[in-house]
Parts: structure tokens; C-alpha cells; sequence
């Protein structure tokens, strides 16, 4: 009989704590995580995060990955890596710096820019860094040294994305004209592509462009051969192609030494870096928004304004709304393409 009381008791006692189990976790307010560095066997309940079809999920970094490497500039825009320095157009008092990417030291290059989105260091013959730079605020592409600011083309309608074509020449995306033009280093313009819709970052590699056409209804990084819009001498009728589609506010891009293209966009108010293999995302016919790797996931304010990435995989960003620039190395959590 003693024993038949014992067993129910204990019984009891067991339940009663398993419902208490129950009401403790069904009452308890967390705050919504970052995305987790260690994915779950359900990513539907993750924070944002995903993979780029037939890759394995890589471990993005967050905000509290990130290091400061200077705040010593006001209101950074465009972002450039060159030579173990960083170049950035700062909206704030018009002028370009110089930063160590190492240690943010931190001087005036030269002032003069109003507004710039994108950049293009190089050395001159003379051994000198020499600076080409669309100004979206004042529709000039600008050449630039320490010695003077000189313009070199006008014919430009609010210029946001620029990227190196060849010796000779440049392409530049037309924010205000919906298109992407042309410029070679006499300051002679030709339209190449047009119909596009707010186009921002653009970048290239040996035959396609990649274009961030914000404003699309697919909300699209898009491409094109290079051989289709480059070889007629004026603007083709091409129709862009998806890269990747259902992006927020896309901007820079860079297309870094692992193969890998890389772009800044939003996750609803934060910045996030994402990347896709482009050759995968072309073979398929295009790439989700689900099947972008998300490599940083940061607190910032979107839109992210700068970005890149040098040679050893250093990535650097910012926000518009800070001085801050971050910075956190990439090779510890990365795959090169094919691999």
C-alpha cells in the first residue's frame, strides 16, 4: 500500500514540474538574436542568414565582429582600397582622406569633392596615387592628385557606380539617366545600356557587367556580356539579365580575390554584406534572395555607403549616418570559388 502512495506521489511531482517546465518557457520575453554562428537543422526559425545554392552555410560575422578603424572623418562615402590605404569621399566637409588600413592614421588627400559613391585609385607614372572619381552631387567625373581636382568629363546626370574598364576607360551607372555609360579618360562619353531603373554599383569582370539596378521591379543585381554591350560603338538593346533577385537598396559592390561578388544591401533598417558565385547564379538563371550568403550582419544603419575589400581579404564598410569606419578579416570563414 506504502509503495502504491510513494509511486503516486512521485508521480504527481513529476507532472507538476513538467507543467511548470511549460509555463516557464511559454512566459519567458527574449530579445530576437543575431544570426547564430553555429545553424540549427531548422534555419526557417534563424535570424536572417543563407547559402548560395550547392555551398555549405558559411558563419557570418556580426556587429560584434567588427573593429573600428578610425572615426577621425566626417561622414564617409565612398570607399576605396589601394595599396595598403584606404580612400574615402567624405560628404561631411567635402574633402578625400587617406587612412592607413592598418593603423587609421589618418590625412587630407585633397579637398573639392562634394559627393562621391564610388571610387578608383591608381598609380600615375610619376609614382603618385591619382584618384578617379564620379561626383554625384556636382554630375562630373573627376581626376584627382594632390595637386588639384581636374574634370574631366560633365556630360554625366548624377554618376553613382564607377568601375575600371580598361587603360583607357570606365564604366559609370547614371543614377538620375537610368543607364550605364562609357567614359574614357579624355572626358568623351557614349551610352552603352540604357532602361535601367536607379542604377548603383557596378563592377565587371573578363565578360560580364554587373549592375545593381535598384529600382526594378525585380529589385535586382542584373548582367550583361560584355562583348553585347561594348562592341556596337552606342547603346544596345540589350535586356538585362538577373543575378540576383529581391534585394533591399543595394550599393557598393566588389567583386574580391575569391571569386566571389560581394554587394552591401538592407535587412529591413540594418546593412548587411551578402555574396554569391556569379558563374552559379548566371548557369542558373539567376539567384534568390534566399540563396545569398550573408557574411556580415551588422547593427548599422542601411544603407552601408562604403565597402571593401583588399587583396587579403580584409573587408571594410560604413554607414552614411557615422564617421566610423569597421573593418573585420573575412579568410578565417571563407571559401574561394570552386572549392
Amino acid at each position: 500500500m506504502y509503495r502504491t502512495q510513494f509511486a503516486g506521489m512521485l508521480m504527481i511531482v513529476i507532472l507538476l514540474a513538467f507543467d511548470l517546465a511549460i509555463v516557464g518557457s511559454q512566459g519567458q520575453v527574449t530579445s530576437t538574436p543575431a544570426p547564430s554562428k553555429t545553424p540549427t537543422s531548422e534555419p526557417e526559425t534563424e535570424a536572417p542568414f543563407a547559402e548560395t545554392t550547392d555551398q555549405a552555410a558559411i558563419e557570418p560575422w556580426t556587429q560584434a565582429d567588427l573593429s573600428i578603424l578610425t572615426g577621425n572623418v566626417q561622414r564617409p562615402n565612398g570607399l576605396a582600397w589601394f595599396n595598403n590605404n584606404l580612400y574615402t569621399a567624405c560628404t561631411g566637409d567635402s574633402t578625400v582622406y587617406e587612412l592607413d588600413d592598418k593603423t587609421g592614421a589618418t590625412r587630407t588627400f585633397i579637398y573639392g569633392v562634394r559627393n562621391a559613391h564610388t571610387l578608383h585609385a591608381e598609380q600615375s607614372a610619376n609614382g603618385e596615387v591619382t584618384l578617379w572619381i564620379p561626383d554625384f552631387q556636382a554630375n562630373r567625373l573627376l581626376r584627382i592628385d594632390r595637386n588639384g581636382v581636374e574634370t574631366i568629363a560633365t556630360d554625366l546626370n548624377g554618376p553613382w557606380g564607377m568601375e575600371y574598364l580598361d587603360e583607357n576607360e570606365f564604366l559609370i551607372t547614371n543614377l538620375q539617366n537610368n543607364d550605364v555609360v562609357v567614359v574614357n579618360r579624355n572626358g568623351e562619353v557614349r551610352e552603352i545600356l540604357t532602361g535601367l531603373r536607379s542604377p548603383t554599383g557596378i563592377v565587371a569582370d573578363d565578360s560580364s557587367i554587373y549592375v545593381a539596378n535598384t529600382g526594378s521591379a525585380r529589385r535586382a543585381i542584373e548582367w550583361v556580356s560584355k562583348s553585347d554591350v561594348l562592341d556596337s560603338g552606342e547603346a544596345a538593346a540589350v535586356e538585362p539579365q538577373p543575378l540576383v533577385s529581391g534585394l533591399q537598396n543595394t550599393t557598393g559592390m566588389v567583386l574580391a580575390e575569391d571569386g566571389f561578388l560581394y554587394f552591401a544591401y538592407s535587412l529591413g533598417t540594418r546593412g548587411v554584406v551578402g555574396r554569391v558565385d556569379p558563374a552559379q547564379c548566371q548557369s542558373s538563371g539567376g539567384c534568390s534572395n534566399d540563396q545569398v550568403e550573408i557574411v556580415l550582419y551588422t547593427e548599422l544603419a542601411a544603407p552601408l555607403a562604403g565597402l571593401a575589400i583588399s587583396p587579403d581579404m580584409r573587408l571594410f564598410v560604413h554607414t552614411i549616418f557615422s564617421p566610423d569606419i569597421y573593418w573585420v578579416q573575412l579568410d578565417d570563414m571563407q571559401t574561394d570559388v570552386g572549392d
